[in-house]
């Protein structure tokens, strides 16, 4: 990943091979910045920087200053896009750290070494506003790393970038839990409506996965489980379950679910159950070996009770397993 910074880079050095003007009475002296080119200047670069861009609107963006005691300061204003190796396992609840570092190229420690402004090393415009993050923390450091053809200097500024959960409340979690609570409807839909029941369910899973596919698009495709995803596939078995629930219901419903399914109305059905009290004639216990149809009656009537007793159980385990579900996940992540 990557981040863009507009900086203002000040250094300063001491070069006591000057020679001071012998008019110069004035604290410091401006400096035409092509004497850069004759004087010697410390040869920094940004470690971890993927384009660098000087300012030269409306003229060249930097200045080059001459003091009594023969230091120079040489500010310019560069726009940077800099790596970041961000982590998103606790996505979107992350806490970043991105770092700016500038290295020497080709002085080691033994001839040159950068040290940060002991005074105010780091200025941060307080009015800076980003959409997603906001910078909680940003400290300077020492880098410095030894390679094979010696110790090079390195300093460099952390920013501690935390992630605003605003704009995720309100376009992931608070819909997908909506859409859980919506899968629940069903455990209040009688059994016998097994088209309104099953087109609930399947169209809360899949607005579920549409849903999860959008929270997605934002970030890179990485290998590793994030926080989101957590939330999403919970989400997803919530409703999931709903749509099994259903299925056992429906097979306790028996003979009832399947007129139902054959577009019965609720009287039909109803009449249904009612032959079965109906007591057989002589003539045809003779003729059926089947059981008594009261025993039917009564299995058929106790199938119903049973798939009613597991829709009124549901209306309070669900919603109880997903408070719960909500008390680890935001203990956890927040």
């Amino acid at each position: 990943m990557t981040y863009v910074a507009d900086i203002f880079l000040a250094q300063s050095w001491r070069d006591s091979r000057l020679r001071l003007p012998e008019n110069m009475s004035e604290e410091y002296r401006i400096l035409d910045v092509d004497w850069l080119h004759n004087i010697w200047r410390p040869d920094c670069f940004f470690k971890n920087a993927k384009k660098v861009t000087f300012h030269e609107m409306s003229i060249p963006n930097h200045y080059l200053w001459l003091y009594h005691d023969k230091t120079l300061l040489y500010m310019s204003k560069l726009t940077l896009v800099l790596s970041c190796a961000m982590k998103f396992e606790s996505y979107p609840h992350d806490t970043q750290n991105c770092s700016m570092m500038i290295e020497s190229l080709s002085h080691t420690t033994q001839d040159l070494v950068f040290i940060w402004n002991m005074t105010d090393p780091l200025v941060v415009n307080p009015e800076i506003e980003l959409p997603q993050l906001d910078i909680s923390n940003n400290y300077t450091t020492d880098c410095t790393i030894e390679y094979s053809t010696g110790n090079f200097t390195c300093i460099q500024i952390v920013f501690n970038l935390r992630r605003r959960l605003g704009y995720h409340l309100f376009h992931t979690y608070i819909p997908s839990a909506l859409i859980v609570v919506m899968s629940w409807i069903a455990f209040w839909i009688k059994p016998e409506a097994i088209p309104a029941r099953v087109t609930l369910g399947v169209t809360s899973l899949l607005t579920l996965a549409t849903q999860n596919t959008q929270s997605q698009q934002s970030l890179p495709p990485v290998s590793y489980v994030k926080a989101i995803d957590v939330w999403m596939s919970s989400c997803s078995v919530f409703v999931f379950l709903s749509l099994m629930e259903f299925a056992v219901v429906n097979n306790y419903m028996g003979p009832v679910a399947t007129k139902a399914m054959k577009g019965y109305s609720d009287e039909d059905i109803r009449e249904s159950i009612d032959e079965f009290k109906t007591p057989m004639r002589p003539e045809s216990r003779n003729r059926s070996p089947m059981r008594p149809l009261t025993v039917q009656y009564d299995t058929c009537c106790q199938g119903r009770a049973t798939a009613i007793y597991i829709d009124k159980l549901s209306r309070f385990l669900f919603p109880f397993s997903f408070f719960i579900l909500n008390i680890v996940y935001w203990s956890t992540f927040l």
